[in-house]
């Protein structure tokens, strides 16, 4: 290597060497004598550094660990801003708020319809919590039911989440349709007092039952009736329409036909 290097030198003409020397002393020999490969990794580490400043300064300093943890803190932020403002949250709010960049959040949600019924299952907990409450002691399936639908129409306004599943606010789509409102369905009517099987309900046909009462809630929430019927009225008229229909007419052992 000494060699090689002696003799590079000695190959070189006298004004080279003193110009050599001049940039030895400034440090500039020392990145020219290493060429344009050298430049290239400088650069790429300071693109690097650039991007690690970057990435920190995002997420409130402290990026998530794994794919996993993103997507929770990007869920629990929509969560926190829909509860503020009354739902009126749109993807930029939600980044802005990480301090991170739409294309960020949408590498984890592609689309604002997902984030949005995401957060809207995500924060429903305690609402099934003041539901499974209100319904308790109730085992006829048609009365728990329409205590259920009158009982989340009334809930909207304390909770802001429910209002974008029942509404497709952020959808082209009839997102109470969606398989995450079908497991919130779900989840809300195994709560109940209800025992399903001995009523002929088997898993397909609490699966319908549940699409019918969200569409149900859907239809009541987006047009509530002019004027719109208050709780009394409102009963009476489930108990003349939708109890029949949910009322089962088989025994468990003869389980209610699907649609």
């Amino acid at each position: 290597m000494m060699a090689s290097l002696c003799m590079l030198i000695w190959s070189l003409p006298l004004a080279e060497l003193r110009r050599r020397k001049e940039l030895c002393h400034s440090g500039t020999f020392i990145r020219d004598s290493l060429g344009p490969r050298a430049t290239n990794t400088r650069a790429h580490q300071e693109k690097r550094g650039r991007t690690e400043v970057a990435r920190r300064r995002g997420w409130g300093g402290t990026p998530p660990e794994s794919d996993e943890e993103a997507a929770r803190r990007i869920v629990a932020t929509a969560v926190e801003l829909i509860s503020s403002t009354d739902g009126e949250v749109t993807i930029a709010d939600v980044a802005n708020s990480l301090g991170v960049i739409r294309q960020t959040v949408y590498r984890y949600f592609p689309t604002a319809e997902g984030l949005f019924r995401a957060a809207a299952i995500a924060s429903v907990g305690a609402f099934l919590d003041r539901l499974t409450d209100h319904v308790h002691g109730i085992e006829d399936p048609a009365e728990a039911v329409i205590e259920a639908v009158i009982y989340t129409l009334g809930d909207v306004p304390r909770t802001p989440q429910l209002a974008i599943m029942l509404s497709g606010a952020h959808s082209h789509a009839e997102g109470v349709a969606s398989d995450e409102a079908i497991i919130f369905g779900m989840t809300m009517i195994r709560r109940f007092d209800v025992d399903w099987e001995y009523h002929g309900y088997d898993e397909q046909g609490l699966h319908g039952l549940v699409e019918h009462q969200l569409r149900i809630m859907q239809s009541f929430f987006i047009s509530p009736g002019n004027p719109p019927r208050n709780e009394h009225d409102l009963r009476r008229y489930l108990q003349r329409w939708l109890g029949p229909v949910v009322a089962p007419r088989h025994t468990a052992t003869h389980p209610i036909p699907h649609a």
